[in-house]
């Protein structure tokens, strides 16, 4: 693969691969049919997992523990030949393997049959009715008398027989892929009739033997399977959206802008329109110069128009944009219509331009489109929309809402909000209207607060904000410099991980600080600690080397005989000596376990550089037999994640000199943690805030505002959604001697959010954030720091976070006056401050939350 993949990414490729395993078993086995769905967000990066898929299917994958399939096939399907297109070029993109083995079926397709270890892309429109795929050539004299109806080119096979012929072949799997499986699912429509025939066999094709459909919404597709006979559904693979949104490929928030009162108001909304797109322009430049990036991200206006706009229709769009965008080139407008033909509204040309192209056409910074933009399309520049479609389909919306979400850097913005953001204008929807948007983009799910919900759920919830003409906040002047300055020192941790591998990590961590020159020599220092910790540990275990050596150079079986008419048998054991291919399979089982990268460096370090010192065959020999004894494995693990730890302690100041582009590399090494482990916070520099409060009913009233929090509007002032416990925390510390600011710490996965890991009731890895970091002078004039977390002691979660928070105070309470945890009890607030002794001790032998709250170690807040 040329991308790495995100930690979700990777543990969803591991999964379909699972899937697809146990499909091809079960059709091979029992001639079974089967299907399952990959479901993930928009912008989860679905196709970059499905090429990470198909490379393992054809090549095999150590990351996977996954053998390569000889016979596999792919048949990647869709309703739109620029979709196809799209998805071939980014898969193409992604694996670097698969170049030469994506092939697009065209018209005049001749095989016999699908080659294995090929990926054919087919879309709808080439087997219509009428089509020559599915049809005969037309003659040159229709009226001349056939024999027989030839097929395509004169080859006696329609694209029905030779899935037939692919189906039938020995050794052979034919894996059908739905890409965007939400679309062509709807009985009655042409092209879910084509789909459905395709699926479920027809017109001499047999049934698809394994079906894997791929969307963000895939409801229908699900529906659409269950009715098919005969046809066993696996369990689908979901990717949670949060952490997709943790990732930082998809925007943090959505900025709705709605009438509040009827009207027409499409001119005015476009207007509004082209002043953010073109603002967007230049913050978009301001950081490029900021971090030193010789392109910057060009940002593109979508324009979704009615349903066969008149050219007075189009001239009125033009001509609001160009009266307020008025040094906006010529050429820079564009369409995407279904025509596919360059248009002329009045004296101003509008070439088409295919949607697959318009990310990289960065002259086009206007584009009108119609449907083209709704499904599947990839345009990450895409800041602003305004639509002029209304429409009420929760899937629709979701879909054309997904397509503006994705970051342009394909990653988030450190403490900006205003860049991880998008503006979509809405002059069709009504303010009620817009609550249920809301609510689907939050999957579903009402709004509530954190009294009301665990904070898994609460994460998920508020990982993606949908905004109302929020006001724009900026780096308050009130805020003293050495309250900034102390932010950044402020501990946060990691959330540790399932399945880190920590030798993997070290290799990451090595490559990155030799690439940016703060550890010189980083990747041969880390191989030769490696290596010398695996000479200590073949003497220390020079016992269980042994034994596993044995292991590998030998088979032990044993031998059963039984003679007619005699009940019982009897055995005979025996040893077979292993050949060259059970010893290289040995050394592969190490180097899964101890990395590819290490078992080689090892081998080098045995032979020596002449190859003088060992013979080839006996050092693998030696790795296989230290990857079979386990505590070798579980101790160079140590030994690689102390040397990372080491590492990332020693360069914490130098990486945050670096790009945010770079250090995005080591938040992800960072976070590839077995244990919680201490990270550095990202002053925030921009942020936004809604003004006003909705209601269920759709009423609207202005929010509080509070003063001296880090960012502020103009007037010193911050909006405030809180609920009632959180105003009064927030309005008595205010009160206190010496408070000089406070900051609503982000409750979604941010480099500005103070994260503190805890274990939930099934042993997982979670996060807490606190909702409140207080600062505040003493009579010294030293600036100290509070953390104040208002949650219900009634929550499922609240026992484990108290003992998140206990740990946290127990390592890092030195560097806060304060770390409480505030909750009512009886009609009153109730404080247990967590920095001390005996108060942490209380929390762990704890079995109930709200008994710790009633207790004398809680006091009156």
């Amino acid at each position: 693969m040329r991308y790495t993949l995100k930690d979700y990414q990777a543990e969803a490729v591991a999964d379909v691969l699972n899937r697809l395993t146990q499909a091809r078993d079960m059709f091979h086995r029992y001639e079974s049919l089967s299907q399952f769905s990959l479901a993930a967000t928009t912008g989860a990066g679905k196709t970059v997992m499905a090429a990470a898929v198909i490379e393992a299917m054809f090549f095999g994958a150590d990351e996977f523990d996954f053998e390569a399939d000889p016979g596999a096939t792919v048949l990647w399907f869709s309703d739109d030949p620029s979709l196809n297109e799209q998805s071939r070029a980014r898969i193409q993109a992604a694996a670097s393997e698969l170049d030469s083995r994506l092939r697009v079926i065209e018209n005049t397709f001749s095989q016999a049959t699908f080659e294995p270890g090929m990926v054919y892309f087919l879309n709808a429109q080439k087997l219509r009715e009428g089509g020559r795929l599915v049809r005969g050539a037309e003659p040159d004299n229709p009226d001349e008398p056939r024999l027989f109806k030839p097929t395509p080119d004169m080859v006696q096979q329609t694209i029905y027989d030779v899935i037939r012929n692919t189906v039938e072949a020995e050794g052979r799997t034919l894996y059908f892929v739905l890409d965007e499986a939400h679309r062509g699912m709807k009985a009655g429509k042409d092209r879910e009739t084509i789909v459905q025939r395709l699926i479920n066999g027809g017109s001499g094709a047999p049934p698809m033997p394994v079906v894997f459909g791929i969307s963000a919404t895939v409801d229908r597709f699900t529906q659409a399977m269950k009715k098919a006979t005969n046809r066993t559904g696996l369990p689908p693979v979901e990717v949670d959206s949060a952490l997709v949104q943790a990732s930082g490929l998809l925007k943090d928030d959505i900025v709705l802008t709605i009438p509040r009162e009827e009207g027409t108001f499409d001119t005015t909304l476009l207007r509004q329109a082209v002043q953010k797109v073109r603002e967007s322009t230049a913050v978009w430049a301001d950081y490029a110069a900021e971090q030193q990036e010789t392109e910057p991200v060009v940002p593109l206006l979508v324009v979704q128009v009615a349903d066969k706009p008149t050219e007075a229709d189009l001239a009125r769009v033009l001509d609001a944009i160009y009266d307020e965008w008025p040094d906006l080139l010529l050429d820079a407008v564009a369409h995407a219509f279904g025509t596919h033909t360059d248009l002329m509204v009045g004296q101003q040309p509008v070439p088409y331009i295919a949607p697959q192209r318009v990310q990289d056409a960065k002259h086009v910074r206007v584009l009108l489109a119609m449907e083209a933009i709704s499904t599947g399309w990839d345009c990450p520049r895409a800041e602003v929309l305004v639509s002029f479609r209304p429409r009420s389909d929760s899937t629709y919306i979701h879909q054309l809402l997904g397509r503006m979400m994705r970051t342009p850097l394909a990653r988030r913005i450190p403490g900006n909000e205003v860049l991880n953001s998008v503006d979509c204008l809405l002059p069709y929807f009504d303010r009620k209207t817009s609550t249920d948007i809301a609510q689907m983009l939050m999957k579903g799910k009402t709004a509530v607060d954190d009294s009301d919900q665990g904070e898994g759920d609460e994460e998920v919830q508020k990982s993606r904000r949908v905004l109302f003409d929020p006001v724009r906040l900026a780096p308050n002047p009130d805020v003293p410099k050495e309250v900034w300055d102390l932010f950044e020192a402020i501990p946060s941790v990691t959330i540790p991980k399932k399945n880190v591998k920590p030798i993997k990590r070290l290799d990451a961590l090595a490559v990155a600080l030799s690439k940016d020159g703060l550890v010189e020599g980083a990747v041969a220092k880390a191989q030769k600690a490696l290596c010398e910790a695996l000479d200590g540990r073949a003497v220390q275990y020079k016992e269980k080397v042994a034994k596993a050596r044995q292991d590998v150079l030998t088979m032990s079986a044993e031998e059963a005989r039984g003679r007619v008419g005699k009940e019982g048998f009897t055995y005979k054991a025996f040893e077979v000596a292993a050949d060259t291919r059970a010893i290289e399979d040995a050394y592969q089982y190490a180097a899964r376990l101890l990395s590819k990268g290490l078992a080689g460096a090892y081998v080098n370090h045995l032979v020596g550089p002449e190859e003088e010192d060992l013979d080839l065959l006996e050092a693998n020999i030696i790795v296989a037999s230290l990857g079979r004894v386990p505590e070798i494995v579980s101790e160079i693990e140590a030994v690689a994640d102390h040397l990372v730890r080491q590492w990332l302690t020693a360069t914490r100041v130098a990486r945050k000199g670096l790009t945010d582009e770079r250090q995005v590399e080591y938040d992800r090494i960072e976070g590839m943690s077995t244990q919680p482990e201490r990270i550095s916070l990202t002053a925030p520099k921009i942020g936004q805030a809604d003004r006003k409060a909705r209601e269920t009913d759709g009423t609207e009233h202005d929010l509080p505002q509070r003063a001296h929090h880090l960012l502020a509007d103009p007037e010193g002032n911050t909006p405030v959604d809180l609920n009632e416990w959180e105003r009064q925390v927030l309005d008595s510390e205010a009160q206190q001697p010496g408070f000089k600011a406070w900051y609503r710490n982000p409750s979604r996965a941010t480099k500005e959010s103070l994260a503190i890991a805890y274990k939930d009731g099934t042993g997982d890895w979670k996060a807490m954030r606190p909702d409140f970091i207080f600062f505040s002078s003493q009579h010294d004039r030293k600036i100290v720091v509070d953390l104040v977390d208002p949650h219900g002691h009634h929550l499922s979660d609240a026992l484990p976070k108290l003992r998140g928070l206990a740990n946290f105070a127990e390592k890092y309470g030195s560097e806060f006056r304060r770390i409480e945890s505030v909750a009512e009890t009886g009609g009153v607030l109730k404080v247990l401050d967590l920095t001390k002794h005996h108060v942490r001790q209380a929390v762990r032998d704890a079995t109930d939350a709200k008994a710790l709250y009633e207790s004398g170690l809680a006091g009156r807040y």
